[in-house]
């Protein structure tokens, strides 16, 4: 039997800073709900990427100093480790720099004009680069972006337009009629009232005042525009456009298209136009969540409210993290980060309650049993309520997980985690112990302890990546057993009595979370000193940018540059950096110049080459040496240098201008 297949994306993420725990929201639902459904036999496929282009990254590239794919790369590469860190199990990374991604863009662009959907004209309208988004000017609030707040440009500029107005009441219809495409359903609201039935526009969707981005095949000084470029991923990461459709063709339409709420209504508005005009099925669900905000604030770079993930999962682990992420944020709606709930639910739910329970009863079963888990006995009133409960616990779960209520899911999984520390009480073992024939009533309580926390390890999987794997270790489960699968939970009382059990470490240790909190403190001042510093660093290099690019064609022809051979050249005694070369520049006698080049190029290298020497240069002193002149390098962001020289040999002292 073919199995059921499953298709979830996240939004693909923009490469335009420094990544944090609001970035990873998104993700860890997602991997959160492919990995529930692949324990479940699904054929999933998990979709995440990056989407490169655009006039912001051009310009945060720019800032930087450096080409803008090389920037993006850096950049792409940090995202990356953080998957990893987090055990994403993404099945696909798409950028939208990826060559078969460009070119399915064009022939999607090209389809989208033949068939008259998309036409030319020119666009005057408001602009937010941060978000990449126009507004008109009802839309904006109090002259700004509504979504972000910042300030916009008024832009006029030759344009292709996507006739978005044309699937109004397809769209309307659409929300209205489907109550499972738009999730939550307030989002249902927002779109219809805010969007749709004022009217819908037509969509700008080239751009001709930067050029970081895919080429309109027909006419190439125009780029391809976000909404085309960048919704069309979910389809070409699929191979459609492609040489080969066959993913395509197994996965779509998607069962999940998951984003947060600010870029709703690109996808439940603009994507499923575009997805009509191609005569293509549309996606069977849309769900917008909350943000994830700092102390009640909406997390931003520009507010010094970032927390680094990198930090938490290194001091705290990453099962702390993802579990804060899944249990704490209410689906939906926005949520809170702050660091003290952060660490009170570590300690509350992961030290005390999980990690509690497994040391307590793995130290009994050693302490009681030599190790090994008995096999149970009898069977009265407080051991059938424990077992009801973790009986009924995968289908309320999986019930849960299928409207991606993820909060709900893991409070039925602790639910039961604190019913089995209840039991302990309920029971006492150690009173039990005591007895011949307390110790047979104690097999059974330490069994069905045992039992109970394998059946919550194994629904844990998905939500926590580390931790079951280390509960199965310390109860003795090996790879192969059966008992570690969503089939193994469906009724209580698996076959594990005989197993030994290693009782090891404490799965958490607790934290003291005054002494925490202040490292805490600390480490975010650290992060906001070395912010600060960046930024001001960056700053004066556009400022000297600018300075430079500001020079009139006057001041340039000051500067005068002539070819010269260097005819001697030695190192500078007790200067690692520095050679002293005799050049020929065409005048009475050579000119001594002492260069900073001497990790680059050694004094053979030299003879006999000619260099571009800026001889009107105010001679100054190195090491004692006159220098007269500078002789021309080229440096790379790297700081390596490399000496300007003609391409083909010409006479000393010709001038170069």
């Amino acid at each position: 039997m073919e199995k059921k297949k499953f298709y979830i994306t996240t939004p693909i993420y923009y490469p335009s800073g420094k990544w944090h725990i609001g970035t990873c929201y998104t993700t860890i639902i997602c991997d959160a709900l492919a990995r529930y459904k692949r324990m479940q036999g699904y054929d999933v496929f998990y979709l995440t990427g990056t989407d490169e282009h655009g006039q912001k990254i051009q310009k945060v590239a720019a800032s930087h100093g450096v080409e803008v794919k090389k920037y993006i790369d850096g950049v792409v590469d940090e995202l990356k480790k953080l998957w990893d860190l987090l055990d994403i199990s993404y099945d696909k990374f798409i950028r939208t720099t990826d060559e078969y991604h460009e070119k399915a863009v064009q022939k999607i662009f090209q389809k989208l004009y033949d068939k008259g959907d998309i036409y030319k004209s020119a666009y005057e309208g408001w602009y937010c680069t941060p978000c990449e988004a126009f507004w008109t000017k009802t839309q904006l609030v109090d002259g700004k972006c509504p979504d972000c707040g910042r300030e916009v440009e008024l832009t006029k500029e030759e344009s292709y337009f996507f006739k978005l107005s044309k699937y109004q009441d397809k769209i309307q219809k659409l929300i209205e009629d489907d109550k499972e495409f738009l999730q939550p359903i307030t989002r249902q609201n927002e779109m219809l009232n805010n969007f749709i039935k004022p009217g819908l526009q037509d969509l700008c969707v080239s751009r001709t005042s930067f050029d970081w981005g895919v080429k309109v095949p027909f006419d190439p000084k125009h780029v391809v525009y976000v909404w085309i470029d960048a919704l069309t991923n979910y389809i070409t990461a699929l191979g459609y456009g492609g040489e080969d459709e066959e993913l395509f063709k197994k996965y779509w339409p998607a069962d999940v298209h998951m984003m947060g709420k600010e870029i709703i209504r690109f996808h439940s508005i603009i994507w499923p136009a575009i997805l009509m005009a191609l005569d293509l099925p549309l996606p069977k669900k849309v769900y917008g969540h909350g943000w994830l905000m700092f102390n009640n604030d909406k997390m931003s770079k520009s507010k010094g409210n970032i927390v680094d993930p990198f930090i938490l999962c290194e001091r705290y682990g990453v099962d702390a993290l993802r579990y804060y992420m899944l249990k704490e944020v209410p689906f939906g709606q926005d949520g809170n980060f702050t660091n003290e709930i952060f660490l009170k639910l570590r300690n509350s739910d992961l030290a005390n309650d999980l990690g509690n329970l497994v040391s307590r009863v793995t130290a009994m079963v050693s302490q009681y049993f030599d190790g090994v888990i008995p096999a149970p006995t009898d069977c009265n009133d407080i051991d059938k309520d424990l077992i009801a409960l973790a009986e009924k616990m995968y289908p309320t779960v999986t019930a849960y997980m299928d409207e991606m209520r993820a909060p709900e899911a893991l409070e039925t999984i602790f639910k039961v985690i604190q019913r089995a520390n209840k039991y302990i009480d309920e029971c006492t073992p150690w009173i039990l112990a005591k007895s011949d024939e307390g110790r047979e009533r104690l097999k059974t309580v330490l069994f069905n302890l045992c039992e109970t926390i394998r059946m919550t390890s194994v629904i844990l999987q998905p939500f926590l990546t580390q931790t079951p794997a280390k509960i199965f270790e310390k109860l003795g489960i090996k790879e192969g057993m059966g008992l570690t699968d969503f089939d193994s939970i469906v009724k209580f009382g698996a076959k594990i009595d005989g197993l030994k059990v290693d009782k090891g470490e404490q799965l958490f240790q607790r934290i003291d979370i005054a002494k925490e909190l202040k490292v805490m403190d600390e480490i975010l001042e650290e992060e906001r000193r070395r912010a600060k510093a960046q930024a001001k660093k960056e700053n004066e290099k556009v400022e000297n940018a600018v300075t430079l690019q500001q020079i009139g064609i006057e001041d340039f022809a000051k500067v005068e540059l002539k070819v010269g051979t260097v005819l001697e050249c030695k190192k500078v005694e007790k200067a690692d950096k520095l050679l002293c070369s005799q050049i020929d520049v065409g005048e009475e006698k050579p000119r001594t110049i002492v260069s900073g080049i001497a990790k680059y190029y050694t004094p053979e290298d030299m003879v006999g080459r000619q260099v571009i020497v800026v001889t009107n240069l105010k001679p100054a002193k190195l090491r004692g040496i006159e220098s007269q002149g500078m002789v021309l390098c080229a440096e790379d962001e790297n700081g390596d240098l490399a000496l300007i020289t003609p391409c083909k040999s010409v006479k000393s002292g010709s001038i170069v201008g």
